[in-house]
């Protein structure tokens, strides 16, 4: 199926390189990449949702998180093993639209849920007499639901932009996924009106929730400050460390990708920073939040133990 005006049916990924001689030993390090982030998200789902003690909002949102995570990352890697292995990676038009479109609505999801998460490690710090109460089960939802709409509404705002270009003769997509940017630079018509668009939701998409990270931070910064205990400030710290991290690696390589003008990115530089936020974080994001938090360990080590005696 074809977009409106356009006499494309279906684009050729080029893949993350022209060199075939790497084809076969990258199909196997990303296949290695991705049988991790599918087991390891899915080892933490499992986890959390079996542990009643990890019933907890900060574990209900991991949960998401991971569930994020391992639809995003489904949603691009099997495509991309696909480039390795064929002699021609064609993808219909219709394919490739449904691609971009679950593609930024897991994406901007995960922006906010990283927000939300840093809002309710404000609340567990900085006012944790009040926090069961401020983080309710329905305080939760809710903001679970605006973490999905705000992905639905910028999906479907990115997909309307697509939509509307006209796409000629020149059908070979510099990429390995239907990304926004290389669709810009295959339309034979002006782009500058679907560029500012593009730069408008990304700031948006990533400019709000950064605030809000950056704002929960600073006062959790300035409430650990005036925890007198050492044994408190480490453990405050040790709370943020992990989503610290994962926040740093999702935002840093998100807005060298779409923060700059296409002109000044070139689109090789931007398959790389494409390949660490699709591909690396979310085999990283369990395995940091697995490793580092205490919790996770002890309730793993007891529902192998049960596992074991049973």
């Amino acid at each position: 199926m074809a977009a409106k005006n356009s006499s494309v049916t279906e684009f050729i990924l080029t893949g993350l390189t022209h060199q075939l001689e790497l084809h076969i030993p990258l199909f196997f390090l990303f296949l290695g990449f991705y049988l991790v982030t599918v087991l390891g998200n899915l080892a933490l789902i499992a986890l959390i949702w079996l542990n009643s003690c990890l019933h907890t909002p900060m574990y209900f949102f991991l949960l998401n998180l991971s569930l994020i995570d391992f639809c995003y990352s489904t949603t691009i890697t099997p495509k991309m093993l696909k480039s390795f292995v064929s002699k021609k990676n064609i993808i219909l038009h219709a394919e490739c639209m449904t691609q971009l479109f679950f593609f930024c609505f897991f994406v901007i999801s995960e922006s906010f849920l990283l927000s939300v998460m840093a809002y309710d490690r404000y609340v567990a710090i900085c006012k944790p007499l009040v926090y069961m109460v401020t983080m309710s089960p329905q305080v939760c939802l809710f903001l679970l639901l605006g973490v999905y709409v705000m992905g639905l509404s910028g999906a479907m705002v990115h997909m309307g932009s697509i939509a509307s270009l006209t796409f000629c003769a020149d059908n070979l997509l510099n990429h390995f996924m239907c990304d926004i940017l290389p669709l810009l630079k295959l339309s034979c018509n002006s782009t500058y009106v679907n560029e500012l668009v593009v730069f408008i939701l990304v700031a948006i998409d990533i400019g709000m929730p950064i605030i809000t990270i950056f704002i929960s931070y600073a006062l959790i910064l300035s409430s650990i400050l005036h925890i007198h205990s050492t044994e408190g400030r480490s453990k405050a710290f040790s709370t943020c460390s992990s989503h610290i991290i994962v926040v740093s690696l999702f935002f840093g390589s998100g807005a060298f990708m779409y923060l700059k003008p296409p002109s000044i990115l070139p689109l090789d530089q931007g398959k790389v920073s494409s390949l660490f936020y699709t591909i690396v974080v979310p085999m990283l994001n369990p395995l940091i939040y697995s490793l580092r938090n205490k919790d996770v360990k002890v309730s793993l080590r007891k529902t192998l133990e049960r596992k074991i005696s049973s």
